[in-house]
């Protein structure tokens, strides 16, 4: 018979405290960003699992806002990018001065860009050239930066949270494969529904401003993540995520469905994208193990921007959600 030790206690004990806390971030958020509450614990999700969210919507949906609020109540150093026509990558990165000092020797200084911070905020990606929208690609995986051949550390943690425009939206670029990969989730931000929309025009037009407290801290954060990577995973549910991710790829072994659909699919990043956001959903909910409704659920966040579709599959009207959500229909 099975025993509880005193370790096995504690983690339970931390997980459940952990579940908590950031259902209390969750409450705080929802009362500034209203009617959006699956993209918060998206969000979420995307933070405990130490990775980074694109976030896609129109303009004024308060995508801005949610980081906004979000790096406030989780008490994280942040800074924000607009991303422009003309940004260049050492924008984003810094770069190094010639200076002189009063002996007259010069030498070169490295300035921090925006970059160096725990939450960045990088708003309307899509607006800057593929070129400076790849600056972020080292950072965002590495958590360094290279300048002048040197690497510079970026604190810790570091989360990079964009914003998107639509892509038939004049004067947006496609972001590269290779950095869309870098994103654990793709969040869409849809409109409010009425009642969330009337609320939002009392709370947002009088002349009180909404005071947000700080829940969480950056050593909490870190904490989390790491306990997050202690919660326990079924076999049942890796192979889940194997079966759900395998199968949309297109080549040798995949349907004649997906064959035609589908051009390009998830690499073993989205496997590996599942495994952490499971857990961490699993921790929001307060239990204790992920289950195959955790690969359901988060199916079309985690996959649709590692995939694209075939021109007859666009010809035929064909969505790349109806295709996850055709592959995630199947699991058990």
């Amino acid at each position: 018979m099975n025993t509880i030790t005193q370790t096995d206690e504690d983690i339970v004990e931390r997980i459940e405290a952990a579940g908590v806390k950031i259902r209390e971030v969750h409450k705080t958020a929802s009362s500034v960003i209203f009617g959006q509450d699956e993209v918060i614990s998206n969000t979420l999700i995307t933070l405990l699992s130490g990775g980074h969210a694109l976030l896609i919507g129109v303009p004024g949906i308060a995508k801005t806002k949610l980081v906004e609020t979000i790096a406030a109540i989780a008490g994280m150093d942040s800074k924000r990018i607009q991303f422009t026509p003309d940004l260049m990558p050492y924008d984003i990165t810094g770069s190094e001065v010639l200076e002189e000092d009063a002996t007259g020797k010069r030498h070169f200084r490295f300035l921090k860009g925006p970059v160096f911070t725990q939450l960045l905020m990088a708003d309307e990606i899509n607006r800057a050239s593929p070129k400076t929208q790849s600056a972020l690609l080292q950072a965002m995986q590495e958590h360094e930066v290279s300048v002048a051949g040197t690497r510079q550390e970026l604190p810790k943690p570091f989360h990079v949270l964009a914003t998107q425009n639509p892509l038939e939206q004049e004067g947006t670029y496609p972001l590269p494969e290779a950095q869309l990969d870098r994103f654990l989730m793709q969040i869409d931000v849809l409109y409010p529904d009425e009642l969330a929309e009337r609320r939002m025009l009392y709370a947002t037009t009088g002349t009180e401003e909404p005071s947000l407290g700080t829940v969480l801290t950056a050593t909490e954060l870190m904490a989390m993540q790491h306990l997050v990577r202690q919660i326990p995973v079924g076999d049942k549910v890796v192979d889940a995520i194997l079966q759900l991710v395998r199968a949309a790829r297109p080549g040798d072994g995949a349907s004649e469905r997906i064959n035609h659909l589908v051009t390009w699919g998830p690499g073993p990043r989205a496997s590996q994208s599942f495994m952490m956001a499971i857990r961490a959903r699993a921790l929001i909910d307060g239990r204790l193990a992920p289950s195959v409704e955790d690969v359901k659920a988060l199916a079309t966040p985690i996959l649709k921007h590692r995939m694209a579709l075939t021109f007859a599959a666009r010809a035929e009207g064909i969505t790349i959600t109806d295709i996850i959500e055709e592959l995630a229909a199947t699991l058990e």
